[in-house]
């Protein structure tokens, strides 16, 4: 009787440790939503066309690197990007929609999201892909240190330049 109210009171502990830790593992922190909202501002800002509260949520010595160009560091530089950038996106009614399952994570003043996104026009993707972000945390709030991104979908082939027909003189 003795070996079964210890094996009882053994899974009784098991049971309450796992539950503990599910909720533990479950519950984001603090800091997890914080990077979450901020990743949901600047979507909001980015589909409003504010290319200014794009660029807010990014640290003065922040690089983007965008897919198929050179990355752009800072953030006069990011504005600029995001200036262009938003302002084509309005105009061709591009819709930026982040999944809101992402997986973030947080040490110290420092943390990153990673996660999937689509891009929609008139409702029709128009694009998928994926981003990672990694951010820092100063004077209490998080703010892009480095983000990058890329399409699921390969780049469209580029135009192979057409050969120019040599002048007649070099043709003898």
């Amino acid at each position: 009787m003795l070996r079964f109210k210890t094996a009882l009171w053994l899974a009784a502990g098991f049971a309450a440790v796992a539950g503990v830790t599910q909720a533990a593992l479950a519950a984001p922190t603090a800091d997890e939503a914080a990077i979450r909202a901020q990743t949901t501002s600047w979507a909001k800002a980015y589909n409003g066309a504010d290319a200014a509260g794009v660029a807010a949520q990014y640290t003065d010595d922040a690089i983007l690197l965008p897919p198929g160009a050179p990355a752009v560091r800072g953030r006069p530089a990011i504005l600029a990007f995001f200036a262009k950038d938003v302002a084509e996106s309005k105009a061709a009614g591009m819709v930026f929609n982040i999944n809101p399952k992402t997986d973030v994570g947080v040490s110290g003043n420092m943390g990153w999201e990673s996660g999937t996104y689509t891009a929609t026009v008139k409702g029709a993707v128009v694009e998928s892909g994926k981003f990672l972000s990694v951010s820092r945390k100063k004077d209490g709030k998080w703010q892009y240190l480095r983000d990058t991104w890329n399409a699921d979908a390969p780049p469209a082939p580029s135009a192979a330049p057409t050969p120019t027909a040599a002048p007649a003189a070099a043709k003898k």
